[in-house]
């Protein structure tokens, strides 16, 4: 069994404790590789190394970090099949999935931020006697911690920013889907990115993840994940005084008016309910409905989810992989029996599935449909982050705003009207940091991306992320003469 190895100063080695964790298959449940169980030593490795290649790639010039940037992103494309083939191996979701969004985004996070480099401009102010500019200069070195659902699409929306900003970097993906940053490793490595501008450290978030958090040297530390570690990094960080930036959990409202477009906003629900195994930050997972359809669309809806096919992610037919790990997906079906017993009704699903052959030991559960549970209940106030979601209707504007922003979270929301004056009012009112309006997962790079409340602190993308991954400096200058 080939063992993965850190990336550190350019080069692949092997863990300083020579300690392995073992990568599961989540479609077999099956050990199929292992990777590093780093900790605090190698992490000293990757900011000595991070340290030495910091003057000569923050001094760069522009033109040449972002044709470093255009590299990767070319090599990201000319793997795209074996690197979605990865991708589905370890995380266990579809493979048409990999291929048509996760490993074609991490091409184009490093092709736009690339670009956006260039384009990139500091302030300047002219008044009577004076003249002051900033100048936005990189911040040294950073860490970036990045989750386990999409494992290389979203290490590539930390990555491109930082470096392209002039940034050394330590990242640590997670230690569930570490594959595919062990191949970008490789495609680091071939594209002739300078010795230790990239560090990628493999291991647990206790000892790995607090290892790059805690370390003086790291000035800056961008996370997506759960609410309770990023509270847990802050408790780190915040004495330090380090930038952060926390992308982190959401229990999203999807609100559905009977004027809505009904086709467009059916089709579009099925995917914001279940894509990826419904284990997508951004998926809406709590669904209200006006009343005046609520019928309709809980039978059309339901007929729908039931419709969806479970089954081998490396099949083309497959609607629907198996959940990523075997502590979340008890975790998922915990859930569902805390759903029951609140009183819940269960109108599909609700249950694992045993496929059988190969995938006997795979992790599957049905796409599962709750009604009947109050607005503020543990179901629908905790985040379940899996193939779940619950149906609530609702009779006026103010009472699905009250229900809808009851929760301690605000990442994203979605909003289905042909009332463009009510669009607006949602809009404003709603505690969300994302609002989708008649779509779901829209993305433009250009725009601010990140919640409220507690999903999140700081916003990712676009002039947003160029300016978290550098220091302001004010110049004054007397031009009285």
């Amino acid at each position: 069994m080939e063992k993965l190895k850190n990336y550190i100063n350019g080069i692949l080695v092997t863990p300083y404790s020579n300690n392995y964790l073992n990568i599961y298959n989540p479609s077999t449940g099956e050990v199929f590789t292992m990777a590093p169980d780093s900790g605090k030593e190698d992490v000293e490795l990757a900011v000595d190394a991070a340290k030495k290649a910091f003057p000569e790639w923050s001094g760069m010039s522009i033109n040449k970090r972002a044709s470093y940037l255009i590299r990767i992103s070319e090599l990201i494309e000319k793997n795209l099949d074996k690197l979605a083939q990865a991708e589905t191996k370890n995380n266990g979701k579809p493979l048409w999935l990999s291929k048509s969004v996760d490993i074609p985004r991490a091409v184009k996070n490093f092709e736009f931020f690339a670009s956006a480099i260039t384009q990139f401009a500091s302030e300047s102010h002219h008044d009577a006697g004076t003249l002051n500019y900033t100048l936005r200069q990189p911040l040294g070195i950073v860490g970036a911690i990045t989750p386990w659902n999409l494992p290389l699409y979203l290490l590539s929306w930390k990555l491109a920013p930082a470096l392209a900003a002039g940034n050394c970097v330590i990242a640590k993906p997670s230690e569930i889907t570490p594959l595919t940053a062990f191949m970008l490793s490789e495609i680091c490595i071939e594209a002739g990115l300078p010795d230790g501008v990239l560090n990628i450290i493999h291991g647990y978030g206790h000892s790995a993840g607090s290892a790059i958090v805690s370390h003086p040297s790291v000035k800056a530390v961008t996370f997506t994940g759960g609410t309770k570690t990023g509270v847990e990094i802050s408790k780190i960080a915040a004495p330090m005084l380090k930038k952060l930036s926390l992308e982190l959990g959401g229990k999203n409202p999807n609100i559905i008016f009977s004027d809505c477009n009904y086709g467009k906003m059916m089709d579009t629900t099925v995917q914001s309910s279940f894509r990826n195994q419904g284990e997508i930050c951004l998926c809406g997972s709590r669904i209200f409905v006006e009343k005046k359809i609520y019928d309709k669309f809980k039978n059309d809806f339901v007929e729908r989810a039931k419709k969806l096919k479970i089954g081998d992610p490396m099949l083309n037919g497959t609607d629907m992989g198996a959940i990523v790990s075997k502590p979340h997906f008890e975790k998922i079906l915990y859930y569902i029996d805390l759903a029951v017993n609140e009183g819940g009704k269960i109108l599909c699903g609700g249950k694992k599935l045993k496929l059988d052959g190969k995938l006997e030991g795979g992790w599957y559960i049905q796409p599962t449909v709750i009604e009947g549970l109050p607005y503020d209940c543990r179901t629908n106030q905790e985040e379940i982050f899996g193939p779940v979601v619950t149906l609530i209707p609702f009779e006026s504007e103010e009472e699905v705003l009250m229900m809808a922003n009851s929760t301690e979270y605000g990442l994203a929301s979605i909003l289905w009207t042909e009332d463009l004056s009510r669009a607006h009012r949602i809009a404003a009112g709603i505690k969300t940091g994302i609002v989708w309006i008649n779509c779901w997962m829209v993305r433009d790079l250009r725009t601010p991306f990140g919640g409220m409340k507690n999903s999140g602190v700081g916003k990712e993308g676009g002039i947003d992320a160029l300016r978290f991954f550098t220091e302001s400096r004010n110049v004054t200058i007397s031009i009285d003469c």
